[in-house]
């Protein structure tokens, strides 16, 4: 079946035509969300040829993709290894925990829980503002200069030290606490779900009639899909339910996406398999609604 016949291939080329339209690509952060959607949960290592053949669908050229290997491995994320012609990248060991951690957030079932606390953290006041560079990504809201604000909930990531030199203070009373939304960006986020549903309507469409991809399009088609929901819901600080706007679009956006990846899931695994790459380990991601892991579940 021609693209012009099979409406998710025309809506797979409709996303790439989308990738590009964006301006100058940065084809290391297509190839982070293709390591830690397909290749993490199969050992972490991969074939250059496997994600040539990926990016060569996306329409990125050999050269883009040589120049974001480099920076990745200068980078420390990923380590290169030869084996007679053949070259392998490795997720190293510095990378997976920053992996881990957006792995809880971008195949989380929804929001979590809240138990009615709270956290406050506090910059020190020689304005060493960067103590606290890890906070958005430890579920903070960012109020005012130096100051961070985290409702907390059932399995939020422990602190530990990674906000060290940094004033913590904890507490549990908090009057009017749905006006928490206002004090981050909730219409900038609220606005690029709506836009990501519209963007992944046609494809959803065409699955949901019995449209279907194959082999490497169902992968390019899969890594897309993640690509644009993780440049949202990473920017998110998945707040609970309680203190979200009544009409917020994050759940609508995540059950769309849930959808398209379970329908584009079996042809892209069994393309990874076919490449030679490890069989998975653990289910598939986003499968029976699985709440988040905790956090001793996330080493690996």
């Amino acid at each position: 079946m021609g693209v012009h016949h099979n409406p998710a291939q025309k809506a797979l080329e409709s996303l790439i035509d989308r990738l590009h339209a964006r301006g100058r690509l940065r084809v290391w952060s297509l190839v982070i969300t293709m390591f830690g959607d397909a290749v993490v949960p199969r050992g972490g290592q991969v074939p250059l040829g496997v994600l040539q053949n990926v990016m060569g669908r996306l329409r990125i050229e050999p050269g883009a993709l040589r120049t974001a290997m480099s920076r990745l491995a200068s980078d420390h994320w990923v380590i290169r290894e030869r084996e007679g012609r053949n070259s392998h990248y490795r997720l190293a060991e510095e990378g997976r925990h920053a992996f881990d951690l957006a792995t809880r957030r971008i195949y989380s079932r929804g929001p979590p829980a809240w138990n009615g606390a709270w956290t406050v953290a506090i910059a020190p006041p020689n304005g060493e503002t960067d103590v606290l560079a890890d906070a958005t990504g430890l579920g903070f809201v960012r109020i005012n200069g130096g100051v961070y604000l985290r409702p907390e909930t059932e399995g939020a990531i422990g602190l530990d030290d990674a906000l060290a030199g940094a004033l913590i203070v904890h507490g549990e009373s908090a009057e009017h606490p749905e006006a928490f939304h206002e004090l981050w960006p909730s219409r900038e986020i609220a606005e690029a779900y709506r836009t990501l549903i519209a963007t992944l309507m046609p494809l959803q469409a065409a699955l949901d009639g019995g449209a279907r991809l194959s082999g490497v399009d169902a992968m390019a088609a899969r890594i897309l899909v993640i690509h644009n929901w993780r440049r949202i819901v990473l920017r998110d600080p998945g707040l609970p339910i309680d203190l979200l706007p009544a009409d917020w679009p994050g759940e609508e956006a995540r059950g769309g996406v849930r959808q398209i990846y379970g329908a584009l899931y079996a042809p892209s695994e069994d393309w990874l398999d076919d490449a030679g790459l490890p069989s998975p380990q653990g289910p598939q991601r986003f499968a029976g609604g699985a709440s988040l892991p905790a956090p001793q579940d996330l080493v690996s």
